[in-house]
């Protein structure tokens, strides 16, 4: 299906999208900006049904691209298995959820709660999606692949609508995992804020969509070893490749150490306890001060599903 999100279409979105994802606050804080060089604005997408910004694309997927009765299937590392789990059980669609083994146990159990079919296969968020694909193939379901649908990168696309209103800025720092929130982000202030610099972050550990997102084509590795598991992406989109390098002015990785300082920054400075790659943005203005000292800078705080250990060390500090 089309991957290109139509900028008509994400004005129209909203209409669409359970309010309970639509509005979410944007948090700030003087000492963090002292401290980081600049003016953050953080788009909070974790008190909402899903605990993150999955509820919005998936929420539009299922109310415009489904069939009646339609079952469904995709991968997940659990973030948008639960928002296409919410959206499609809400209206009657079967939805089976492939998670890799090691999956976050939080998430898990959430999709379930959502009704998701949820099954355990591969090492690794990519081996599952193979393991996804074939077994939509095998029982007629229509397989859903985060990125590769338009829907769900336009109801990501309202955000940038939201953070618009909140007022201009002069760069945005944004988390890539496939790509549907840099892909409707980036629609959207291509189109309505062209000067805005627009970031893309990966994990240093995970740096595939990097590679391909620079060389135009689909580069995978053999690992996507990050403790950020929501955007642990191995093996990428080739189709959506061109269009996401037009979304973003520069795409930069973040070490692991700096996204748990992140993680910490966020907690102790905005109260929000977010999930590693939730906190990417930040880890980004962290690694390259120089590039946003003095500057209005956005980020999405994308997701808060955190695993036990990991609360636990957050916690701890």
């Amino acid at each position: 299906m089309d991957a290109i999100p139509s900028f008509s279409r994400i004005l129209g979105a909203a209409r669409h999208i359970d309010p309970v994802f639509l509005r979410s606050p944007v948090a700030s804080d003087g000492t963090l900006d002292a401290l980081l060089g600049c003016q953050l604005r953080a788009k909070v997408e974790l008190a909402n049904p899903v605990g993150s910004f999955k509820g919005r694309g998936t929420e539009l997927f299922c109310a415009t691209a489904l069939d009646a009765g339609e079952a469904i299937c995709c991968a997940s590392a659990g973030n948008f298995g639960q928002g296409l789990a919410r959206a499609a059980t809400a209206r009657g669609h079967a939805c089976t959820v492939f998670a890799a083994e090691r999956a976050n146990p939080v998430k898990l159990d959430a999709m379930r709660r959502f009704g998701a079919d949820v099954r355990l296969a591969g090492h690794d968020f990519d081996a599952a999606k193979h393991a996804a694909r074939q077994y939509a193939v095998a029982h007629g379901l229509l397989f859903v692949e985060d990125g590769a649908e338009a829907a769900i990168a336009e109801g990501a696309g309202t955000i940038a609508l939201e953070l618009l209103r909140e007022g201009a800025f002069d760069a945005i720092v944004i988390p890539v995992g496939n790509g549907a929130l840099l892909a409707g982000i980036g629609t959207v202030l291509r189109r309505l804020a062209p000067a805005v610099e627009i970031v893309a972050v990966v994990a240093g550990g995970a740096p595939a969509m990097k590679l391909s997102i620079e060389a135009g084509r689909s580069i995978s590795t053999e690992q996507a070893d990050t403790i950020a598991d929501g955007i642990a992406v191995r093996a990428p989109i080739a189709s959506t490749l061109h269009y996401l390098r037009g979304c973003c002015d520069a795409i930069v990785d973040v070490s692991e150490p700096q996204i748990v300082q992140a993680m910490r920054l966020v907690h102790r400075h905005l109260g929000h306890v977010v999930e590693p790659a939730g906190a990417v943005g930040v880890a980004a203005v962290l690694a390259e001060p120089a590039r946003y000292t003095g500057r209005r800078v956005s980020t999405v705080l994308s997701g808060g599903n955190i695993s036990g250990p990991m609360r636990e060390r957050l916690l701890a500090a």
